[in-house]
């Protein structure tokens, strides 16, 4: 189980180059499990049973409604998030300088700069097209090597060794894609949108684009025992691949209504229409709530009766970083999920979904980890907080272990991937 559960995960991450891309899988692996699409701008009405998926932009929710009325049981929520920190292109993107043709791009999120260079990179996102006047949107992956951030060779910066690699974002991180004289840009996507959509345009077609950088290597087990994940996007994409796998592994009819919703711009800080701090979710949920027959302050009595898991990927104690950790609060890899707790609220977690946890996770044969960042140090922040607020729910804030967590390519255990989709489901299927 561990290795399939695994293998699975490398899979999902694979196809899943960008947020878009993300939302994409997930519909594809929701549908085949019975899953249909509700559309925002149609009338709703739902009834127990149904099983329905609802897409905006790079950010999707998925809902299976319960048995009983959703004033009496309530919403079970899993969030997590499809964006991964990464090198965006800028609108003008295509560049010359001393005889390459070149990139601008601008970092997303906190990258890892020094890990992106010297990769094999491809371009993957959105682009909107003008076609006869109209707006079309596509998804495009370019999917072979096409772009590298070439590092400086070591003759020529001798005094990295005693200083440091620094990096400035602007002049340092511009990918390589050709020589001077080669093909454009618009060029690339054009072709690539004729191969994969079959649409003919032209260059001045592609009116808006929203593109990223992506590592072209694959997904691999690693370790001398099969016991590690090297791969990209692990966080927050494994988190993302645990909620979609606990909805979708067993067909078990629940009081409670389950969601699991997956949102873009995370990385960020999510203030988007799109991201944790923005209307989707609970617009959403409140349309649920009529749309099955609710009236008055159903909707209100439902959120009072509901839970929110926030999965994020958690930080594994680091070996050659040890005492970057509090003392008792040292995750490790392939030692199950991790429970993330902070006092200021950078993890929503509150004692009475905290304990909600631990008997999910109890329920699937597991004992959780404990995460607190050092007093001396700044904390990282999820969905968590925001979607509380939002909602007004009780939440706690969980993640698998990893470590280089931001890098280009990130690290996590085989083991943990099945313990976390089995915790999520026991969640997903209390009442």
């Amino acid at each position: 189980m561990e290795k399939s559960a695994a293998t699975d995960l490398c899979a999902y991450i694979d196809a899943s180059p960008s947020p878009y891309h993300a939302v994409a899988e997930t519909v594809r692996r929701l549908t085949a499990a019975g899953f249909t699409a509700l559309t925002e701008s149609d009338e709703w009405r739902l009834e127990a049973g149904d099983r329905r998926t609802i897409v905006r932009d790079g950010s999707v929710i998925a809902v299976a409604i319960g048995t009983a009325p959703l004033p009496d049981a309530g919403f079970r929520v899993v969030g997590a998030h499809t964006d991964s920190p990464n090198l965006r292109l800028k609108p003008n993107a295509d560049l010359e300088s001393s005889g390459y043709r070149q990139l601008a791009v601008e970092p997303y999120g906190g990258v890892l700069l020094h890990t992106w260079l010297d990769r094999d990179l491809s371009l993957a996102g959105r682009v909107s097209v003008l076609r006869n006047g109209r707006v079309e949107t596509v998804i495009v992956d370019l999917e072979r090597p096409l772009l590298r951030v070439a590092e400086l060779a070591i003759h020529l910066q001798r005094e990295v060794r005693e200083q440091g690699l620094k990096l400035n974002p602007q002049t340092h991180m511009v990918p390589i894609y050709g020589l001077a004289a080669g093909v454009k840009l618009e060029a690339v996507l054009v072709d690539a949108i004729a191969k994969s959509h079959a649409m003919k345009i032209e260059p001045r077609d592609i009116a808006g684009h929203e593109l990223m950088a992506y590592d072209t290597q694959a997904a691999e087990i690693g370790g001398a025992s099969g016991e590690f994940i090297f791969a990209a996007r692990l966080d927050n994409l494994a988190s993302c691949h645990a909620a979609t796998s606990a909805l979708t592994s067993r067909a078990a009819k629940t009081a409670a209504t389950r969601v699991v919703v997956l949102y873009d711009h995370e990385e960020v800080g999510s203030r988007s229409a799109s991201g944790a701090a923005g209307p989707f979710l609970l617009d959403s949920l409140a349309r649920i709530v009529s749309a099955t027959g609710g009236k008055g302050q159903a909707f209100q009595r439902a959120l009072a009766r509901s839970c929110l898991v926030s999965a994020d990927m958690a930080h594994a104690v680091h070996p050659n970083f040890a005492d970057r950790h509090e003392p008792g609060h040292k995750p490790v890899v392939g030692s199950g999920p991790v429970i993330k707790t902070n006092a200021n609220l950078s993890y929503a977690s509150n004692a009475p979904a905290t304990a909600t946890f631990v008997a999910c996770c109890r329920d699937a044969g597991i004992e959780p980890q404990r995460f607190v960042a050092r007093s001396d140090m700044p904390c990282g922040s999820t969905i968590g907080p925001i979607a509380a607020a939002r909602l007004g729910i009780s939440t706690v804030d969980v993640g698998n272990p990893m470590l280089s967590m931001h890098s280009c390519r990130e690290m996590a255990g085989t083991a943990d991937v099945a313990p976390m989709i089995g915790a999520l489901a026991a969640f997903l299927e209390r009442d």
